[in-house]
């Protein structure tokens, strides 16, 4: 199907910007994008863009959608306190309700301009069922791109680990777990609509064995590695302790740093890590919300950009961001910023890079995904900015960005329409509510809550 849009504001991110443009896109892919009308050619839809903003669509590149069934609970906890009081909770997850949670999750994040979700899920119960099966089904769905990061954990309480015995595995379970998501769902093809990582859960949970047993697995398979890193002081203390290093020297200790790896949070990490991991080509996923959700701090992403390395936004779990979208962390972003390094710490044009290209690089798909150039992938968002809300704005960037989040009129992945005028146009929004409402209650039941 052959896509023409006109009259549009259109942000490349890595070019130029047209005002007024126009963008293409036939069979998948951006056939052309510049300034005036499209060239002449067939037509089979059409939009006129007068007042809308045209973007990449947004790459999340950290996510927990299991959580989506446990929102709104340890309210006023650090990070190890809200861990505490919600892993004996997920010890229930089961197939049906990841299934549940993970649809209902991805709906939330197309709807918010998202077209690539990497999704960490590292909780594996006993009798739990097919839990990747669960999370690809769902974003099949919805019909956005999902990076699957298989996760594992190796150390539960009795190993002086924060989880429950019962949802940990043994190093060859969780091993061989990983292997099998990659042969069953990792696609290597440019246009793949799944692709699958490695992903221990973080240094405080998983033994030094797994953390370098799954880097070598990674490694093996071409596949890239994610992991939780430097979140909180606790974590820095406990890595100094127990292995007598810092969580980024830990990191290299174990093979975790590289341009194929892509770390989550990244708070706490000094001059010298930024420098450490911007030179070795690490990414980092920036999660703002839940960074201030769990009172973890404010990481330094105007100097991981600095240092080189790819930064890339993050909405974390619903567990720990109960708002669940994507456009809202351009905003958190660049004012978290600013509140530690002034007004000229981050534009808006830099978030909106960090939640397209950079995203993009940390998923290592920069040269298929994260900005508006003929050849790439046709993942667009439109977003009408000429509304009440953003009236006097002159700058469109500006006013997705520092505005309240626009409407989206369209929303493609590969050219597929998944949202048109604010509404999911794959899958019911109503039925996704009432089945999520039903799994939660169980999961909360079966914990006592």
């Amino acid at each position: 199907m052959r896509t023409v849009i006109e009259n549009a504001a259109v942000v490349t991110v890595t070019g130029e910007e047209y005002a007024p443009g126009h963008l293409v896109a036939d069979t998948g892919v951006i056939t052309s994008v510049g300034a005036g009308p499209a060239p002449e050619g067939r037509v089979d839809r059409y939009i006129d863009g007068t007042g809308c903003l045209v973007t990449p669509g947004l790459v999340n590149t950290h996510h927990h959608l299991y959580q989506w069934a446990t929102r709104g609970l340890a309210q006023q906890s650090t990070l190890f306190e809200w861990l505490t009081e919600l892993y004996p909770v997920w010890a229930g997850v089961d197939e049906q309700i990841t299934h549940a949670a993970s649809l209902a999750g991805i709906l939330r994040l197309a709807l918010t301009g998202c077209t690539t979700v990497a999704d960490h899920h590292y909780v594996y119960p006993r009798d739990g069922g097919d839990l990747p099966w669960a999370i690809v089904d769902a974003s099949a769905k919805v019909g956005t791109r999902l990076h699957l990061v298989r996760g594992s954990m190796d150390r539960g309480e009795s190993d002086g680990g924060l989880p429950p015995d019962s949802i940990v595995e043994d190093i060859d379970e969780a091993l061989a777990g990983t292997a099998d998501a990659i042969d069953s769902y990792h696609n290597t093809e440019p246009d793949a609509f799944v692709r699958v990582a490695v992903g221990p859960c973080s240094p405080f949970t998983v033994t030094e064995d797994l953390m370098r047993e799954t880097a070598a697995l990674g490694r093996d398979k071409g596949v890239r590695l994610h992991t939780h890193l430097a979140e909180t002081l606790d974590e820095e203390r406990q890595c100094l302790d127990e292995h007598g290093c810092t969580p980024v020297e830990y990191a290299e200790r174990t093979g975790w740093l590289g341009d194929d790896v892509w770390l989550a949070h990244g708070v706490h990490l000094s001059d010298s890590a930024i420098a450490r991991v911007g030179a070795t080509g690490t990414g980092v996923a920036h999660c703002p919300t839940s960074n201030g959700r769990l009172g973890t701090g404010i990481a330094r992403a105007a100097d991981l950009l600095t240092a080189g390395g790819p930064v890339g936004l993050g909405v974390d779990g619903a567990a720990s961001n109960e708002d669940g979208g994507l456009v809202g962390e351009l905003r958190a972003a660049t004012y978290a910023a600013r509140a530690t390094g002034g007004p000229a710490a981050m534009s808006a044009r830099d978030a909106l890079g960090m939640a397209t290209i950079g995203g993009a690089r940390c998923l290592g798909r920069e040269d298929e995904l994260g900005s508006l150039e003929v050849g790439k992938l046709a993942d667009i968002a439109v977003w009408r900015v000429d509304g009440l809300a953003h009236a006097g704005i002159t700058d469109p960037v500006a006013a997705l960005v520092f505005g309240a989040p626009p409407p989206l009129v369209l929303l493609l992945a590969g050219g597929r329409v998944i949202v048109r005028d604010g509404s999911c146009a794959t899958a019911s929004e109503e039925e996704a509510t009432a089945m999520l409402r039903r799994e939660s209650a169980r999961l909360l039941a079966k914990a006592g809550r």
